[in-house]
């Protein structure tokens, strides 16, 4: 950073010209502060981001690992969580924003709503994840609920820990929505299966499901689209 020309360095132009000006690795660099003897700041952000290249670049914040980052020479373990924190702020501002344009608009009335609502989160998640979207008697999103976190082939989920969830924020119907970490959404036998009991135990309380959703990478599969509800 120190062979940088003062008014060229990324703290320098943000003052002068805005966060909007500055590129990746720049923004990066400022979060990063200082850089090691061998490597400036902006040099390990560019390191960071080469990390998941050329699959992602900046989106791989939202899941490389610690161990990940905390193998480039420079970056140690404050560092490290210091990235791994940004990622998740930009995970959960994201996710909030959806959040409420979803309820001001009433947009979960069909399933590519409901897949555009989690696509760009889950796409980046190399473990199954199964959430649960409780819905009002005016078919407002009340909630969404992060059930389980599974292997990277397998949820885990059970109809009671779904009910007990939708009976405490008192929902009258929900959506299931999971993720295939391999891309392609294609229910599997256990999801068709878990899909069934839950519109049965559903039934049963009162709590209607809607439909179960599984989102790929590009791509979603609605059960109920396929006749399976």
């Amino acid at each position: 950073m120190k062979d940088i020309p003062s008014d060229d360095r990324p703290y320098e132009r943000c003052l002068r010209e805005g966060p909007e000006h500055l590129s990746d690795a720049e923004l990066l660099s400022i979060i990063i502060r200082t850089g090691s003897r061998e490597l400036g700041s902006l040099e390990l952000a560019s390191r960071v981001l080469a990390l998941n290249y050329p699959k992602d670049g900046i989106l791989g914040l939202l899941h490389l690992t610690l161990p990940e980052l905390t193998s480039i020479k420079g970056i140690g373990t404050v560092k490290g969580i210091q990235l791994l924190c940004v990622g998740e702020l930009s995970r959960r501002i994201w996710n909030r924003k959806a959040r409420k344009s979803g309820e001001r608009s009433m947009i979960f009335k069909n399933p590519r709503a409901v897949a555009e609502y989690f696509q760009e989160d889950m796409r980046h998640m190399e473990q199954e994840q199964f959430y649960i979207m409780l819905f009002n008697t005016k078919q407002a999103l009340i909630q969404d609920i992060l059930i389980s976190k599974g292997t990277v082939n397998a949820s885990l989920a059970s109809p009671r820990e779904i009910f007990i969830e939708a009976l405490r924020y008192q929902a009258v119907s929900l959506i299931l929505v999971h993720n295939h970490p391999s891309g392609d959404p294609e229910p599997s036998r256990q999801d068709i299966l878990l899909t069934k009991q839950v519109m049965q135990a559903g039934n049963l309380v009162g709590v209607r499901l809607q439909d179960h959703v599984v989102v790929g990478e590009h791509s979603y599969v609605s059960m109920k689209e396929r006749g399976l509800l």
